[in-house]
């Protein structure tokens, strides 16, 4: 029997986040109110964080981590305490915190991105001891964090198309290459950078792959410039050149020309997070909608008594519906069963996503001209939902990934 109730235990950990964030951000809130409106406020010349922000960010990671957040989904031979907590319990917080706040710089910064692409991230399971004796605490503590070396130019979707290449040179490893779309990458300390070592193997699709730990040293690897999207003036993606970045072998994550299964090693529940926060952001814009509905007055009485109003708020609750309950119903399969649920993991990044767009959508065209205004935050979080549609797999990848499922005999929901 399926059980989606929320426990007692999640509860209070929700709680006590609404606490944190009462105690922590707010404060950042009122302080940095100017830049959080503003992107010319929010970004240097350069399109990256002004000094503040990125000093209050870190502050956010690190007094998470005191309270005990930051590390929580973390895995347990990392420091973390992932195994008090499921993919359930994951996608019940993030959705919680996403619905309660809608799209928020600071709110963000609690957990580390996605929970694969920095802080604790399962991909350091393959690093070498003395390795995470070496990084780990900073890595913990929220000061220091990481970025996910993968996509490149001309390796997106299809990342058996990378070109960045790592030489061996006695105990160490010459690499070069270009990344793009990297998250954090100005923030950083470390990449994980994703490196051809065999191209024979590459060239057969059965690994030649490696993964490094390479650090940004202003020299040999450094983030050459963000890029902005959607209007925005600045942003936390950025191209990066890697050039004769010379990385010793105890940096070597995990096999020797194996490193794509670290790769895919921990996105699966980074899917649960977006799925999460997109069905949140759905709830949070709803909720903006429906009030609007009710206070808002044309022709001698409140709009939520026009039948067009009400068609929208009640297509905008069967999607959220839809979308909450396909979420709830993958990460239950994924906590209990031992089969991985491949299609429909495939199937909530690509509906919710989806969802998230189209309900923000309709509760902006609900506000009128007032929903395209700044000052009620639909259109950024619009533009935030257009953003989840592409990474860690576009929607037309993600049907390809269902549809081979089903053609291979995977007809069970």
């Amino acid at each position: 029997m399926v059980d989606f109730k929320v426990s007692n235990e999640i509860k209070e950990v929700i709680s006590a986040l609404y606490k944190f964030i009462d105690a922590e951000i707010e404060p950042l809130r009122e302080k940095f109110n100017r830049e959080l409106t503003s992107d010319r406020y929010l970004y240097d010349e350069e399109g990256v964080y002004v000094k503040e922000i990125q000093e209050a960010l870190t502050q956010v990671r690190v007094k998470s981590a005191e309270a005990g957040f930051y590390n929580m989904f973390g895995d347990p031979k990392l420091g973390g305490n992932g195994d008090d907590y499921g993919p359930v319990s994951v996608a019940l917080i993030f959705e919680s915190l996403s619905k309660k706040y809608g799209v928020d710089l600071f709110v963000r910064e609690i957990f580390p991105k996605g929970l694969f692409s920095g802080g604790l991230t399962p991909v350091l399971l393959g690093m070498k001891q003395e390795v995470m004796e070496e990084v780990l605490p900073e890595i913990a503590s929220g000061e220091t964090i990481l970025c996910f070396g993968l996509s490149e130019p001309d390796a997106g979707s299809d990342v058996w198309n990378i070109r960045t290449k790592a030489v061996k040179d006695g105990d160490h490893w010459i690499i070069n290459g270009t990344k793009q779309w990297i998250t954090n990458a100005y923030y950083a300390k470390y990449m994980m950078t994703f490196a051809v070592t065999d191209q024979e193997l590459v060239d057969k699709r059965k690994g030649g792959i490696s993964c490094f730990l390479v650090p940004f040293d202003g020299e040999t690897c450094i983030p050459t410039s963000t890029i902005p999207a959607l209007g925005h003036l600045g942003s936390a993606t950025a191209i990066v050149s890697i050039e004769n970045a010379r990385v010793h072998e105890k940096y070597l994550i995990g096999e020797l020309h194996q490193g794509f299964g670290k790769a895919l090693h921990g996105v699966d529940i980074g899917r649960v997070v977006m799925a999460a926060d997109c069905v949140g952001i759905a709830e949070w814009a709803l909720d903006i909608a429906v009030s609007y509905a009710n206070e808002r007055k044309t022709f001698g009485t409140t709009i939520g008594n026009h039948q067009a109003i009400q068609m929208m708020l009640a297509e905008c609750a069967i999607d959220i519906y839809a979308g909450k309950n396909m979420l709830l119903n993958c990460a239950w399969k994924l906590e209990h069963q031992s089969e991985f649920p491949i299609k429909e993991i495939s199937m909530i990044k690509a509906f919710c996503t989806e969802m998230s767009q189209r309900v923000v959508d309709k509760c902006m065209q609900i506000h009128g001209g007032m929903g395209l205004t700044n000052e009620l935050k639909l259109e950024k979080a619009w533009r935030a939902a257009r953003m989840t549609r592409v990474p860690d797999g576009t929607t037309e990848i993600q049907k390809r990934t269902v549809a081979k499922r089903l053609l291979q005999g995977d007809l069970n929901f």
